[in-house]
């Protein structure tokens, strides 16, 4: 019998569009998880659009939600899975909840994606950073920063694939049995070819990293941070293989927005689709393509291989 597998969910929605919990739900479902939603904001289109209009979660609001979970004893998850979090009071109240779901479930798996900031700046209070440090790294079992994260959360510099490692091992050392640094190339690049994806786990004394090299593709998605992490969560759950999973998440990934840049494309050559002012399509067409991707989730497949380097 299959195992009855419950995801919470806490990280943005939009109405329209696919970022958050829009990204992460479908993908997860499809692979067969079950996955409750609870929006840290709710916007009307994420905020690479040139306006958006929407409200954010309050702390109380958050504790609202929960308490009736709870009361109703459906509070009951096998995962957690946390994205965009914009306040203080917010993460604070995030942290209690995980820990206090923890503790009711010591095998729970918490798929901490420390959503703070890209390209060198953050888009969340610089306040935030030591709570996502101190107080969420801690309870985390995977972790899943880019580049500019894994920076904020090391206290570190990262340069080299020797500063990758090492800032990856600065969080085994703080408890997190699994770092995946989602996007790395090396700094000064204007257009990197290659985006490099890193997976390090450590298991007592034993360690594992894996490297995957992935080909860039000029374009500016929405959302695949957090398509990556849904499914990074379901492909460990399901394989218990770091090297495998990181390949059927990144497979996945690749394959929709390939699917997605393929529909903006044709779209750009009709009355519908107008250049930006990069030569790129517009926003809205590069929104992801996910229902129409389903045999890329249920069935990843790709050329990509990991590589073992420790």
């Amino acid at each position: 019998m299959a195992r009855d597998y419950r995801v919470l969910s806490i990280q943005s929605h939009v109405v329209s569009g696919y970022v958050g919990n829009k990204s992460a739900c479908f993908p997860l479902q499809t692979l067969g998880f079950e996955v409750d939603l609870i929006n840290s904001v709710q916007f009307s289109n994420h905020t690479g659009y040139p306006l958006f209009r929407g409200q954010t979660l309050s702390a109380e609001e958050l504790q609202e939600l929960y308490d009736g979970l709870k009361l109703n004893r459906i509070n009951k998850y096998s995962h957690v899975l946390t994205g965009y979090i914009p306040s203080d009071s917010l993460l604070l109240k995030v942290v209690d909840i995980v820990t206090e779901l923890k503790q009711a479930n010591p095998s729970l798996m918490y798929v901490l994606d420390p959503v703070m900031g890209d390209d060198g700046r953050l888009y969340v209070p610089a306040s935030v950073v030591p709570i996502f440090r101190d107080g969420l790294l801690p309870l985390a079992d995977v972790i899943t920063p880019n580049h500019f994260e894994l920076e904020q959360l090391s206290a570190r510099t990262i340069i080299t694939e020797t500063d990758v490692l090492e800032a990856m091992e600065d969080l085994h050392k703080k408890g997190v049995p699994i770092v995946i640094l989602t996007s790395f190339h090396t700094p000064g690049e204007a257009k990197p070819k290659e985006i490099i994806l890193y997976g390090s786990s450590r298991k007592g004394g034993a360690r594992t990293a894996i490297k995957v090299e992935i080909p860039a593709l000029e374009a500016k998605f929405t959302g695949t941070g957090d398509l990556l992490a849904a499914c990074i969560l379901a492909w460990i759950t399901r394989t218990n293989n770091l090297k495998e999973a990181l390949e059927k998440a990144v497979a996945t990934v690749q394959g929709v927005i390939q699917r997605t840049f393929k529909y903006a494309s044709e779209k750009e050559k009709d009355k519908e689709g107008k250049e930006g002012e990069d030569g790129l399509p517009p926003t809205h067409t590069l929104e992801l393509r996910l229902v129409q991707s389903k045999e890329h989730i249920e069935n990843p497949h790709s050329d990509i291989r990991g590589l073992k380097i420790i």
